[in-house]
């Protein structure tokens, strides 16, 4: 069966593929890395269609235009075909918008949302609430504070999660016990903030989850990008994620 390419494949298609974050085989995901690549020869840098300032690729977002020219953000860098590379912030993306930057990056005509920003921001929150889901499912993630204290106190936390609206007494003495004990050891302590508990309940697949840790692992690694990069989108309203020193090494 030949290969969909950008004119073939459907709408339904590519909203969905941007969503998932995925690709329909790993040929596709590689033709749209080569795509980019001839479009920004300068490697891992590409040129923000709003700042026209040069970043790296994990400080952008990228955005296609659909076969109908409907402009949609590609957060799994997946999608075949020209790509608009946007700084990932809100107020950046919102000013693409109003500055028409994806037509004239494009140079063609295209059909972009007035809540682009928004959207945006509720896909980079369902990515990292499907990573704290798979995180869970690798064993990665304990819920419950007392479950939590206990584990903190063993040293094997490396993130800790808090529902948004929990309330703060229990929370600043967790917090307390894992910025010291992560201090003696020399680690950093990170701390997120940014779901509701409504939010992580349904992640994991229990009910009234108000706070977990998760442990080392490739799962908790990517759950961290996931979450660092909604923290990014979302500056400078409000900072959910904080962090004492530098990322987490080889989590």
């Amino acid at each position: 069966m030949a290969k969909l390419t950008m004119r073939q494949m459907p709408h339904p298609a590519l909203k969905a593929l941007s969503d998932a974050g995925g690709g329909n085989t790993l040929a596709d995901g590689r033709k749209a890395r080569r795509s980019d690549m001839e479009d920004e020869p300068d490697g891992p840098l590409r040129l923000c269609a709003v700042s026209r300032l040069e970043r790296p690729v994990d400080e952008l977002i990228r955005f296609v235009a659909d076969p109908s020219g409907q402009i949609f953000a590609d957060a799994g860098h997946r999608l075949p075909g020209r790509g608009v590379w946007i700084t990932a912030e809100k107020p950046v993306v919102a000013e693409a918008v109003k500055s028409k930057a994806f037509a004239k990056s494009l140079k063609r005509a295209v059909t972009v949302a007035a809540d682009l920003a928004d959207q945006v921001d509720a896909l980079l929150l369902r990515r990292a609430l499907n990573a704290l889901s798979l995180a869970n499912k690798a064993g990665h993630v304990t819920p419950g504070f007392a479950q939590v204290e206990a584990l903190i106190e063993k040293g094997s936390v490396v993130l800790l999660l808090h529902a948004a609206d929990a309330a703060e007494g229990g929370q600043d003495k967790l917090d307390r016990k894992f910025k010291a004990i992560a201090r003696d050891r020399g680690l950093p302590a990170t701390i997120s903030t940014m779901f509701t508990i409504e939010q992580m309940s349904l992640a994991m697949g229990r009910s009234n989850v108000v706070h977990a840790a998760l442990i080392k692992g490739g799962a908790t690694k990517k759950l961290l990008s996931e979450a660092g990069r909604l923290e990014r989108y979302r500056r400078p309203a409000a900072s959910v994620l904080q962090s004492q020193s530098p990322p987490l090494p080889e989590v």
